[in-house]
């Protein structure tokens, strides 16, 4: 089934990409899945465990590339619950949350190969002060979360932060 794109603008909107855009990553998307599928084959293969060839079987809900690379690009795009993503998508929940799961890595390695994913990983602190060399100032976005309360006084007193008086 799928989502029922009419044009540019709801192609936008639904996905984050234009038509163009989605053209431009289906063929790589495409490449780093069947790199992914060959190499499970195999390693499936190597342990005992793989009786059919890649392709073999059911096609499922999402039987083509585009089919695929839409429903990952929608889920990241509107974050919808599993419930209205596997609606959206004709699959029960639990499929949609698996074909999310298989996906998402697919879509990683497609925007790393295309140059496009940013380098982000900071290990440590140095490697933080290196990726900050020059910058004056910069923003941690964060939220506050609740947290439960001990029974102990002692322990209270430990993680009260004196903001707020909620008690959860």
């Amino acid at each position: 089934m799928g989502l029922q794109i009419r044009d540019d603008r709801q192609m936008k909107a639904l996905t984050g990409v234009s038509q163009a855009q989605f053209d431009f990553l289906l063929p790589v998307f495409s490449h780093v899945y069947e790199e992914a599928q060959y190499q499970s084959y195999q390693d499936g293969v190597e342990a005992g465990k793989r009786s059919r060839k890649p392709g073999a079987g059911i096609k499922g809900k999402l039987p083509t590339m585009a089919n695929k690379l839409e429903f990952v690009l929608y889920y990241y795009k509107t974050y919808p619950t599993f419930d209205v993503l596997g609606s959206n998508f004709d699959m029960a929940r639990s499929k949609a949350n698996e074909n999310l799961h298989k996906l998402s890595p697919i879509l990683y390695d497609t925007l790393v190969e295309l140059e496009l994913m940013p380098y982000r990983e900071l290990a440590t602190p140095e490697d933080l002060r290196e990726a900050l060399d020059g910058v004056d100032q910069f923003i941690i976005d964060a939220t506050e979360r609740a947290y439960h309360r001990s029974q102990d006084n002692a322990t209270q007193r430990e993680y009260y932060s004196g903001k707020k008086k909620a008690i959860c």
